[in-house]
């Protein structure tokens, strides 16, 4: 199978809202460093040629022993940046030329499942991108600053948007070079692609995928750890 898949996965990073020193994708979390689950994951499929970690600068080089329990030869260090899109830009351009198809994980996901990230590359690969979400369930209420509720949203076609997320290369290198010329950011990378009018579809994602935020997420993810979809 031809290795034509790039996966920058962002991990740089500092975790300041869990409350530990240490780097929440560097601890432990259902049996193995949380960076390490999506190092793993990722690597287990064929056509997959490069894992990029952007990692802290200070880590890049001297990461943690750990990482290299992954196959080396299609691993790269990369540096990150001075917010999220900078770092996912850092990584785009440290990929290999072959890789056609680029996938964007978040290190704080360490539960992503195999069966979401084919349907992500699958959408890719009919030219378009592709994101990993699931519908919103919850009611949901517009807060105004002083906590009164303004007006209940209507939750029809909402969705709650996760990683990874798959793109062309040629679409996210765009996006990624248009938002730097504008000096437009996002929250998520499909938001970038959205600007420069590539379609979008969201593919059901997991809920095992949850994101580890804040210190009881670790508790929370232990739990979902043991639920098998």
């Amino acid at each position: 199978m031809q290795r034509d898949v790039g996966v920058i996965i962002v991990a740089a990073g500092s975790g300041s809202r869990t409350g530990s020193s240490e780097l929440k994708q560097f601890r432990w979390v259902a049996g193995k460093p949380m960076l390490l689950h999506s190092i793993q994951l990722f690597q287990a499929r064929p056509d997959v040629g490069m894992v990029v970690c952007v990692l802290p600068r200070e880590f890049v080089g001297d990461p943690p022993p750990w990482i290299f329990q992954s196959d080396a030869e299609r691993l790269l260090l990369s540096v990150g940046g001075r917010h999220r899109s900078e770092s996912v830009a850092n990584g785009l351009e440290d990929l290999p030329t072959e890789c056609e198809i680029v996938v964007i994980h978040d290190a704080a996901r360490p539960l992503a499942t195999s069966e979401t990230i084919g349907r992500v590359i699958d959408e890719a690969r009919k030219g378009h991108g592709a994101v990993a979400a699931l519908p919103v369930t919850d009611t949901l209420k517009r807060v105004d600053s002083n906590g009164k509720i303004v007006i209940t949203v209507d939750r029809t076609g909402l969705w709650r948007a996760q990683t990874p997320q798959a793109f062309p290369r040629e679409a996210i290198e765009r996006a990624y070079r248009e938002a730097r010329e504008s000096e437009r950011f996002a929250t998520d990378d499909a938001a970038l692609c959205e600007h420069i009018g590539l379609t979008i579809v969201a593919v059901r994602g997991s809920e095992r995928a949850h994101k580890i935020t804040e210190e009881n997420d670790f508790a929370l993810v232990e739990a979902l750890s043991i639920f098998r979809e």
